[in-house]
């Protein structure tokens, strides 16, 4: 007996192959609106995510700041982002215990140990630098301005000893060489500050960078570009990328209200632009 053989023509194979075209030509109709759909999803999520942290990492900064020492200034289309950056802060001691007169602030003349009424609380002591600096009153005007590294804030290389003292819940802060601070702060607020950070934000470059560890400089325009940064002595840290416009303005605060930082922020990705406009209420009672 012969045994009978089944297979597909060649007709019938160009048929199959012509009607499984058609059938994965429609499908990739249907599906691949939903895929773009999802991946242009994607895209403008990451887009806000990236505009959105931005933001408020900015607005962290600002909120920590040394009151009155947020400052703006533009160059072009980029714009920089000034404030000094706080570590700590409590009241110092104004009036001295019973029998220990050493212990209180002197402002007749330059004292080299206080006490704080409270502990300092954002450090781990015993605390030891000549890198931070302490400052009362920054009221950000000539002759009360922390950018001149005078009368308000210890001088750079101070050496500040912060421990706990034999008066319970109060810290020991000692000063050498020893300073004498020009105002006294209504609220008897000190601020251990360890320098400054600028935010620079690029559209040219297409960056947001964030900037520390450099010098303190009284002008800001010396301190207003990536050069005269790193020149300082800055680290940098890209926040973002794909910037394509940003502005920032400071409207200082009165007796009746705060300061207000008011930041916008446009990033932009495979033709598709997400702004977001962010405001941070700025404590400058000093």
């Amino acid at each position: 007996m012969r045994m009978r053989q089944a297979g597909f023509t060649l007709v019938e194979l160009v048929i199959t192959i012509a009607l499984t075209t058609i059938v994965v030509s429609f499908m990739a109709v249907f599906i691949s609106g939903p895929v773009r759909s999802y991946a242009d999803q994607t895209r403008r999520a990451e887009l806000v995510d990236v505009a959105d942290n931005s933001l408020k990492r900015i607005g962290r900064d600002i909120r920590r700041a040394l009151p009155n020492s947020v400052r703006v200034t533009g160059a072009g289309s980029s714009v920089a982002i000034e404030m000094l950056s706080t570590v700590d802060g409590v009241r110092y001691r104004d009036r001295p215990p019973p029998g220990n007169p050493d212990k209180r602030l002197r402002f007749s003349a330059a004292d080299d140990a206080f006490n704080s009424v409270g502990t300092f609380n954002g450090i781990a002591r015993p605390f030891s630098s000549d890198q931070h600096f302490l400052s009362i009153y920054n009221f950000g005007v000539p002759g009360a301005d922390a950018y001149e590294l005078a009368n308000v804030i210890t001088p750079p290389g101070t050496q500040i000893d912060i421990d706990s003292d034999s008066v319970a819940g109060e810290d020991n802060v000692q000063l050498s060489p020893a300073f004498r601070f020009a105002f006294a702060s209504p609220g008897k607020r000190l601020y251990l500050v360890d320098g400054p950070v600028t935010y620079l934000c690029d559209p040219v470059a297409e960056m947001l960078v964030r900037y520390d560890g450099y010098s303190i400089a009284n002008d800001q325009s010396t301190r207003d570009s990536n050069a005269e940064l790193l020149g300082a002595g800055a680290t940098a840290t890209i926040i973002a990328d794909h910037v394509t416009s940003c502005s920032a303005t400071y409207t200082p605060g009165t007796a009746q209200r705060a300061g207000l930082v008011t930041l916008a922020l446009a990033v932009s990705d495979a033709g598709e632009t997400v702004s977001l406009l962010h405001q941070v209420h700025v404590d400058n009672v000093p």
